[in-house]
């Protein structure tokens, strides 16, 4: 009861209104031992159980609709996901059916059917050699070469992850697209291609009452393409996703999403001149009415505990009363 109260508190209904919008990527059917704070199905359950307790929880369209009018609910909030992992229908549905739930589902649409992220090709090599070391100084990547890692647990593994995509994410896509390859090559792995939905996987969210969002065709980062190409990579996200659900998809996530590294004011531009209707971050924060609706915050603690969770939301919520949007 405390935390509703402190919540209605910092969000109040009407003009003063505040929107928390939580963004998640994967809900994995357990923990995984690589990733062990990453979301299971038992911590999302958990998730959505304090979320509708504290929250009233909006789709995503909706609540930035009365954003802008000023008409928000108290303790106004939104869940979306990013990228299309088939975990979000296949596990991620049914725990917010349970809880009566909505969520948006942000698709990168040139992943579907088999397709799988370069991050996803990198870390699977790395999870799943049974090679002693990996040898990452012949990889090309710029600057002083990484050199050897031992593969002799997960947090061995893990650390070779992270100094690898630390290097490769603002590398072209086709550098990036090279390297993994040859990553997966000497991993000599067996790499799987079931991590993405299925067309009928966005069907079935979108038919569930969920809703889908654009999040380009391959996941590039848009503060680094030409105009052309970035608007195509918006455009044709979203035409696919109409032409799939033969329904609008209003809203769009910039990809990484973080302001000025990730996205800049010509892709936001370019996002309004499109048509969509807002677009979604990854900068902290909560918005209030009279935020740039292309430029939407989005946080979610990563406690485990509900404590420590809802504390870390009111600071999010609390920190945003002094951001001018």
């Amino acid at each position: 009861m405390l935390m509703k109260l402190s919540v209605g508190q910092l969000s109040p209904p009407g003009a003063r209104g505040r929107l928390s919008i939580l963004i998640f990527h994967r809900v994995l059917p357990a923990m995984d031992p690589l990733f062990p704070t990453e979301v299971d199905t038992r911590s999302f359950d958990r998730i959505c159980g304090w979320l509708k307790d504290w929250f009233n929880v909006l789709p995503l369209d909706r609540a930035v609709r009365q954003l802008a009018a000023g008409s928000l609910p108290a303790r106004a909030a939104a869940i979306t996901f990013d990228d299309g992992y088939a975990d979000n229908c296949e596990l991620a549905l049914p725990i917010l059916r349970q809880h009566g739930l909505t969520a948006t589902f942000f698709i990168a649409t040139g992943f579907l059917d088999g397709g799988r992220m370069w991050n996803d090709t990198l870390v699977e090599s790395v999870r799943r050699t049974e090679l002693p070391v990996l040898d990452f100084s012949g990889l090309g990547l710029p600057g002083e070469p990484l050199g050897t890692f031992a593969m002799t647990s997960p947090e061995a593994r893990r650390t070779a992850i992270a100094a690898l995509i630390d290097r490769a994410k603002y590398l072209t896509t086709e550098a990036r697209l090279g390297l993994v390859a040859a990553l997966a090559e000497q991993a000599k792995v067996q790499l799987p291609n079931d991590l993405m939905m299925r067309t009928d996987q966005v069907l079935a969210l979108h038919r569930a009452g969920m809703q889908i969002g654009a999040h380009t065709v391959s996941h590039p980062i848009l503060a680094r393409l030409d105009d052309a190409t970035a608007r195509a990579q918006m455009s044709d996200s979203r035409d696919q996703l109409q032409q799939l659900l033969d329904a609008p998809v209003p809203l769009f996530a910039y990809p990484n999403g973080r302001p000025g590294t990730d996205y800049n004011a010509r892709t936001v531009a370019l996002a309004q001149a499109l048509g969509f209707e807002a677009a979604v971050t990854t900068g902290w924060g909560a918005a209030r009415q009279g935020h740039n609706l292309y430029e939407l915050p989005r946080f979610t603690p990563w406690d485990r505990s509900r404590a420590r969770f809802g504390a870390r939301l009111l600071q999010n919520l609390w920190n945003a009363r002094r951001d001018p949007g």
